[in-house]
């Protein structure tokens, strides 16, 4: 075999010369699925461990429990044969005759198998052995309440009235058991106090999941049985199967699992239906969670791949589309969690020779068939528990997936670890009321977790970007050579440099989700949000805020003996549902300290303390006629809410809540006391994840609108208790802390907001106020029921107060330095504000809170708006930057009017739908519209359009104007005035006047209109010598200036000797790059036009 190409730290596998070799050594006959030999060993250093021995048996028996961490979970509908069922086949495996001998009863006569779900537990072993947990025996069942009079007579008929109703739907006929078992038993609805507690229900078990829906329709119909009636409320029919299981069983996601010894059957190889190391079946009942304490809080080193696609656009210009345009590179980054993220391993497939890259392994294909085939080999073989990367989910896997059904080839289908199911894409749409709604996609990749970094910093982040430059500069400070996909048809048909510097590239992309995965602790969080709502991993990333606390819920009432309605039948209340209270700012700037007194977790609190439940609800006085008014609480409004305190019964919500602040205390003493750099950021995610679960139970029950189970009586409720805790904390400090008290000052309220009091205590002391707020925090605690406390936080020294929620100031934690500045409800990272104004903003707000400078925060904001309107200001800092979407060309917006526009000069480069378009705003005709007058700003620099200034003068004066007129009374002479009375208009090219007008010469000297360049004789006859001095100097300078930023381009693109490229416009050096650039040619016609002879 052909010698390979390797360098020290580099291996490069030219698979396409070895594959034309050997088709050539075989006479074209080379096997589909043949793997060439360097690949192969290459793989085999990344495989994971083989348990198997030459005939398929394990090596390993199950006398040991099975240890494993729980990944992801599904379910499939299986068809378990006859033969199997009843070992036909004569083997004499006890275990697997246990696990299948309830399937018996299901066997109809006429049929030789019966299907049954099967719950697929995808786990990983601690030698990291992928395995595949098959679960049996365990199906869905729902409840429905039982007339007093039912005997069994009606519950036989019930039977036959739910098999007739399921008969209807012909996918059902197939099945002839279909109702498994009618159980009474004793329990009580969730909804409402009720004194009489526990009650006849019956537990409805089914053979398949699909059939609850159906049942739950049929039974809220009402439905009738000799003469008597049932249903009209079914309960615990909307929950998700798999949730089912995990929460009867108490096993949470993320969690390590025990399948007990002897109760698990381990298949042969050849009967695997993954690519999973192996598999086991086993019956639910032996199947533990393990304590989520010592080893087993850790998380084991899952294998999560990185990757990145490549592409170009083969015929014509524009984006590349899958079924035409071909995959010119895959990189693939490795990484097991826990280790350094530098120790990942870099694959980079290409398409034709690619030049070796340090630290990387290199695979290079003749034809773009092959490369797939390889890379899906490689998912397959590797064996990736995460796929990760940068908008995956709506680019990459579509495409890859896509692209394989245009080239026909089926193997590039099946992604997943289950063998016989090809991965499908089909648009979906995610929406919850925190995260709004978005169109996504939606792919099967059974058994792998598809954690898309883009969809998480969307999801968690509030940015003005979110480009993978742009998010990587924010939280890694650190960027990336951006290569359009205009130019990488050239650069891959140039050489194998070249293409390397494609791979370079994407490499890149692969590497920086996973920095981001690290730096930002996306799989700890996650994994221990999983573990404290007892939610699946995957299902934090596909559904919304509710299922947690969903799940949360169902935990508790199964351990409590609760059944809990999946239609509330709410009460009904004209009680208006109002928010948190915000007490009306006294407006100004304080440079005294403002203590803040802060309600710790407020909405829990007050859910503890009053008892505010489902469960402890009173709708009718008839439930409560025995119990005193002292045992009932009373909210005042419109209907006086009422709930039964805890002496009475303990709420199921106060419960949950009461749990998890607890954990948190326990958690964060564990922090305190741990040395285990890992097992503090397991633990860090664990308490953050309480914190968030904690505070979530309020929102579940508000939510009226596609809640899974609102409550607006315990919201209401919530609510009005922390107004009036509010309301009665401004009236405490004030009569309190006064002269009339033996106080220097009387204190003043200046704000109230959802749990916090901001106090002015009249002392100009840090230190003081501090002591104040303690006293004052310690004092009121003692007049609100526990767990309620009002808690001395922070002090704001000095503090601006624009409006409600609006607010700066500098914290102080200790009295001798601050922390940090604090800013709520500020514009300063507004996503449609270009970087001028966030500039500004930041730079005032320090002048004013860390300078205490009134007089330069005024100087600052005057000269810069002179400098915007004279056209010194850096164009970077005007430019917007927004994404090009599919609905966008509905609506008229300035980056889709400019779209439309740069397509009819230029369809070739115009941009595309995904694209991010960069525009400016230019002068136009009077009464023209702003979307109308967008425009690029490198088309604004070559033809010298003048750019509309007052425009981004009001764009300016809206958000300083709410910072001066709480300071200052004219706040308006900061936008008017001789500052802004003397501006620089650009003379354009491409305007229809310019088409009659000549343009006017003026002197390079003085700026005086002449007959005859380059200087009027004033200039001539006394500066000549000096104005060329000048501009030669002007001129190295802003070569010198060039140089910096070429230079600082180069090395963010990994390489000092090969031209800049990168089309990153979210970067301000790609336009001061382009505006240097022109200056320079300015100034050298300006020196040459001098021609200085001596």
């Amino acid at each position: 075999m052909e010698e390979l190409k390797t360098c020290p730290f580099t291996n490069v596998i030219p698979y396409g010369l070895l594959y034309d070799k050997l088709k050539k050594e075989k006479n074209n006959d080379v096997p589909e699925n043949y793997v060439i030999e360097e690949f192969d060993k290459l793989l085999k250093n990344y495989e994971r461990p083989n348990v198997y021995d030459e005939i398929g048996n394990a090596t390993f028996k199950n006398d040991e429990d099975l240890i494993t961490f729980q990944i992801d979970l599904d379910y499939t509908v299986e068809n378990i044969f006859k033969n199997m069922i009843y070992n036909e086949s004569g083997s004499n495996n006890s275990i697997l005759n246990d696990i299948y001998m309830p399937y018996r009863i299901l066997l109809s006569k006429d049929k030789n198998y019966v299907s049954v779900p099967i719950i697929r537990i995808y786990s990983l072993r601690k030698d990291g052995c992928s395995v595949l947990i098959n679960v049996h025996n365990f199906f869905p069942y729902f409840y429905v309440e039982k007339p007093d009079d039912f005997d069994n007579e009606d519950l036989i008929k019930l039977e036959m009235l739910m098999n007739e109703n399921l008969n209807l739907n012909s996918q059902y006929k197939i099945y002839e058991k279909k109702i498994l078992k009618i159980e009474i038993v004793k329990t009580e609805s969730l909804m409402y106090f009720k004194k009489n507690g526990k009650k006849d229900f019956l537990k409805i078990t089914v053979l398949l999941p699909k059939m609850v829906p159906s049942l739950k329709k049929y039974f809220e119909g009402i439905v009738h049985v000799n003469n008597k009636s049932i249903g009209g409320i079914v309960y615990e029919a909307n929950l998700p199967f798999i949730l089912r299981y995990i929460i009867d069983h108490k096993i949470t996601g993320s969690s390590w699992i025990n399948c007990k010894k002897g109760h698990y059957y381990i298949r042969n190889k050849n009967k695997k239906i993954s690519n999973c190391t192996f598999e086991i079946d086993i019956s639910y009942e032996h199947v533990e969670p393990i304590t989520l304490e010592n080893e087993y809080q850790q998380i084991p080193k899952l294998r999560i791949l990185s990757f990145d696609i490549e592409c170009i656009k083969l015929d014509g210009k524009g984006f590349p589309e899958a079924k035409n345009d071909p995959i010119i590179q895959i990189s693939s980054i490795l990484y097991f969690q826990g280790e350094p993220i530098d120790n990942c391993t870099k694959f980079i497939f290409t398409l034709l020779e690619c030049a070796s890259i340090p630290g990387s392994n290199v695979i290079w294909f003749n034809d773009e068939k092959t490369l797939l085939e390889a890379w899906n080999e490689f998912i397959i073989r590797i064996d990736p528990d995460f796929l990760t990367g940068y908008n995956i989910i709506n680019f990459d896997l579509p495409y890859i997936l896509n692209r394989g059904t245009a080239l026909n080839l089926k193997k590039l289908k099946f992604l997943g670890r289950i063998k016989n199911v090809a991965s499908t894409v089909k648009d979906s749409s995610f929406s919850s009321k925190q995260f709004g709604t978005h169109e996504t996609k939606e792919i099967n990749i059974f058994g792998r977790i598809q954690f898309d970094v883009y969809d998480l910093i969307k999801r968690d982040y509030k940015l003005k970007s979110y480009t993978l430059n742009y998010v990587s500069f924010e939280f890694l400070k650190e960027q990336k050579e951006d290569v359009h996909y205009s130019i990488m048809n050239d650069l891959q048909n140039e050489s194998p440099e070249s293409r390397k510097r494609i791979a370079t590239y994407c490499i890149k992309d692969g590497v920086l989700p996973l920095r981001l995965i690290d730096k930002l602790l996306f799989i700890y969080n996650y994994v221990e949000m999983a573990r404290v709502t007892g939610t699946p991993f995957v299902y934090l990333l596909t559904r919304g805020q509710q299922i947690k606390v969903t799940s949360q819920l169902y935990r508790k009432c199964k351990e409590l003996n609760y059944v809990i309605p999946s239609t509330y039948m709410k009460v009904n209340t004209n009680e208006k549902y109002e928010g948190a209270t915000v007490l009306e700012p006294i407006k100004g700037y304080y440079i005294e300290p403002i203590s803040t007194l802060d309600f710790a977790s407020l909405y829990p609190s007050i859910m503890i303390a009053h008892n505010l439940c489902y469960s402890t609800l009173i709708k009718s006085n008839h439930e409560v006629s025995d119990l005193q008014n002292d045992d009932i609480t009373t909210i005042q409004g419109k209907n006086n809410l009422k709930f039964v305190k805890k002496n009475v019964k303990k709420g199921i919500l106060p419960l949950i809540v009461e749990e998890l602040i607890e954990a948190r205390k326990k958690v964060k003493l564990l922090i305190k006391n741990e040395k285990n750099n890992i097992t503090k950021m397991v633990l860090n995610g664990r308490q953050l994840a309480l914190k968030i679960s904690a505070n979530s139970v309020y929102g579940y029950t508000g939510a009226s609108s596609g809640g899974q189970l609102p409550c607006l009586e315990v919201a209401v409720s919530i609510t009005t208790l922390g107004r009036s805790m509010i309301e009665k904390t401004k009236e405490r400090v004030e009569s309190f802390y006064c002269k009339s008290n033996g106080y220097e000052h009387n204190s003043t309220v200046i704000y109230g907001d959802t749990d916090s009091v901001m106090v002015k205590f009249g002392t100009n002391n840090i230190e003081e106020a501090m002591t104040l707020g303690k006293d004052a925090a310690e004092r009121i605690s003692k007049e609100f029921l526990s767990p309620i406390k009002l808690e001395f936080e922070k002090v704001y020294c000095p503090y601006l107060l624009l409006n409600k929620k609006r607010y700066a100031g500098l914290l102080y934690t200790n009295p001798n330095k601050h922390d940090k500045m604090d800013c709520k409800g500020i514009e300063t990272v507004r996503r449609d504000f270009c970087i001028l104004i966030q500039q500004m903003m930041e730079t005032v707000l320090n002048k004013l809170l860390i300078e205490k400078n009134l007089n330069s925060a005024i100087e600052y904001t005057k000269s810069k708006i002179k400098e915007l309107l004279t056209n010194n200001i850096d164009m970077s800092l005007l430019v917007v930057t927004k994404s090009l979407g599919k609905t966008d060309y509905e609506t008229r917006l300035p980056h889709v009017e400019l779209a439309k526009k740069l397509k009819q000069r230029d369809s070739a480069t115009a941009p595309n739908v995904g694209d991010r378009v960069s525009y400016i705003i230019v002068k136009g005709v009077k009464g023209q519209a702003q979307y109308e007058r967008a425009e690029d700003p490198l088309y604004v620099l070559d033809n010298n359009l003048a750019i509309d200034y007052n425009h981004y003068l009001d764009a300016i004066k809206s958000p300083l104007s709410r910072i001066f007129e709480v300071i200052m009374q004219n706040s308006d002479s900061l936008f008017s005035g001789d500052h802004t009375r003397h501006t620089t208009i650009l003379t354009s090219s491409q305007t229809a006047l310019s088409k009659f007008l000549k343009k006017s010469v003026r002197c390079i000297g003085c700026n005086s209109s002449i007959k005859k360049p380059p200087l009027c004789n004033h200039c001539k006859e006394n500066k000549e010598f000096s104005i060329y001095m000048q501009k030669i100097k002007d001129f190295k300078n802003k070569q010198n200036e060039f140089f910096q930023l070429w230079t600082e381009c180069q090395r963010c693109q990994g390489n000092l000797h090969v031209d800049v490229i990168c089309m990153n416009r979210d970067c301000p050096i790609f336009y001061r790059r382009a505006k240097i650039k022109k200056d320079i040619a300015n100034l050298q016609e300006q020196v040459t036009s001098l021609r200085m002879d001596w």
